[in-house]
């Protein structure tokens, strides 16, 4: 079979909502197009098995950055660690490997770009593992143009467009590069600029957004970022519904039937790059589309009334779409925080004949879940630990981290009223820039008060954070005041080690 589209990625593929690709397969096979897939490829000659595609090659390290996949944050080789199992199928920097691959075999096929590790490497980014500064994975990699964030319409654009022969210019979502500044678009420091002034790092930092049109100088070309396209619920809707059959891979058999209600994220966290992949507004599937995948799970063989899983990067986050400003959602006081809009849902999916039980296991955030939400979901849907990610509790880290909102104690107190026997699951952060040894014993001192707080992990630099920007400059963008960060490999050790040692004595 000649395929007009061949994926290449550094995931297993299975065909379920919860693989991105998945997705576009599904969307281009019923736009009429033939698509292939590679996945995890482990030596260049693993490109050639499909062929050369008509149209082109789909690139993408996954959901997860080869980098941030294969090292730990003290930078160890995952693989090596005794204490995981892991087995690395992702080469370092993924994306540029299987890109020159490509390039060796087939020299005139088209590069599409996509995926996390894409996505967040589109500008000059700070490479932690590199210690530097890198330039646009477009220019490392040689590829035509990059799809960040969701990419069902740039794809299908993409497509029709190769399908006419027509230049791949003004796809919004994308990437490309040019010889000439367009005009209409917000010119970021160049590349140059940044590697001699941190100052410049900042102003870009600041500048970064996938809802306006961006461009970089870099020596005599330009990167071109042409504003997401405006995805709705109606979008969402056609997407997960459409025909998967949830064929999961046996690492993630715990989550076979679980439901997507929702992409997107208003809570900016610093450390996080959710609203530069899926963005920073909320875009919820409608009540109908979400029942009738429900339903249609019930007819699954392997269905046995249990969904695992009701939600999106917060799971409290649905219904809270609100695309009248520009503005911080997240601060605005006319945010609906009342979650009934997500209550009324759970309650009717776990009314449906059919239907054992509807579990939330993703995480929520606590100064978002109203009284009345967190009744519903002690009640009904905690499947082992209802999580939560305060992340620290000092005051100036918390700030620093954009993660200052809501009272964790009174968030416990109102929790344990519900039902005293239900737990709580913590996930904490040491050596976030602004924690010294000080701020760290802070934290295990809270730690010695709680249960289940084992999930503590030291802060891993990740391309496009503002976290990452304080990082490598040592300051905060937004004030361009000094910050102290643990930089060494012996502080971050000692303040996990601090954190750790409350946990053992507990």
């Amino acid at each position: 079979m000649v395929y007009d589209i061949i994926f290449i990625t550094g995931e297993v593929f299975f065909d379920h909502p919860l693989c991105g690709i998945a997705i576009l397969k599904r969307l281009l096979e019923r736009k009429g197009y033939k698509v292939g897939i590679i996945e995890t490829p482990k030596k260049e000659e693993d490109v050639k098995k499909l062929g050369k595609p008509k149209l082109f090659f789909g690139i993408s390290s996954g959901s997860i950055d080869s980098m941030v996949r294969n090292y730990t944050p003290l930078k160890k080789l995952r693989k090596d660690d005794q204490f995981q199992d892991y087995n690395q199928t992702v080469p370092n920097r993924a994306v540029i490997v299987y890109s020159n691959w490509v390039k060796r075999f087939f020299k005139d096929s088209i590069l599409v770009l996509g995926g996390t590790e894409a996505t967040l490497r589109r500008f000059t980014h700070y490479d932690y593992w590199d210690n530097d500064l890198r330039r646009s994975i477009l220019l490392d990699s040689r590829g035509n143009i990059l799809v960040y964030g969701s990419g069902e319409k740039q794809i299908l654009e993409i497509a029709d467009k190769l399908k006419k022969n027509k230049e791949l210019t003004d796809i919004p979502g994308t990437c490309i590069i040019s010889n000439t500044l367009p005009e209409d678009f917000t010119e970021l420091p160049s590349h140059e600029d940044i590697l001699t002034s941190k100052k410049s790092f900042c102003d870009m930092q600041n500048n970064l957004t996938n809802n306006k049109n961006l461009a970089q100088k870099n020596n005599d070309k330009y990167i071109i970022q042409y504003k997401s396209p405006i995805y709705t619920s109606k979008d969402l809707d056609e997407y997960y519904e459409l025909p998967f059959t949830r064929k999961i891979p046996k690492e993630l058999i715990g989550f076979q039937f679980s439901i997507v209600t929702h992409r997107g994220c208003i809570g900016n966290c610093n450390f996080c790059t959710l609203r530069l992949t899926q963005g920073d507004r909320i875009i919820s599937r409608s009540e109908e589309s979400i029942i009738k995948e429900v339903k249609s799970l019930i007819k699954h063989k392997d269905f046995h009334g249990n969904i695992d899983d009701v939600g999106g990067p917060s799971a409290n986050m649905y219904g809270m779409d609100c695309n009248l400003c520009d503005k911080d959602c997240i601060e605005c006081k006319k945010l609906n925080r009342t979650n009934n809009r997500l209550i009324h849902l759970l309650q009717h999916l776990r009314k449906i004949k059919g239907i054992k039980k509807v579990n939330i296991r993703s995480g929520i955030r606590y100064d978002l879940a109203s009284p009345n939400y967190l009744r519903e979901v002690v009640e009904y849907h905690i499947f082992d630990y209802l999580r939560i990610a305060p992340e620290h509790v000092n005051k100036n880290v918390l700030k620093l981290m954009n993660k200052d909102k809501g009272n964790l104690d009174l968030f416990i107190k109102a929790f344990k009223s519900i039902d005293n026997k239900r737990q709580l699951s913590f996930y904490f952060m040491t050596a976030h820039p602004g924690s010294t040894m000080k701020e760290a014993k802070e934290l295990a001192d809270k730690i010695k008060t709680l249960r289940n707080a084992e999930h503590i992990q030291v802060f891993t630099p990740t391309p496009m954070s503002v976290s990452t920007c304080m990082y490598y400059t040592g300051m905060n963008p937004k004030t361009k005041k000094e910050i102290h960060i643990p930089y060494t490999y012996l502080e971050k050790k000692k303040q996990k080690r601090l954190v750790l040692n409350v946990l053992n004595n507990i």
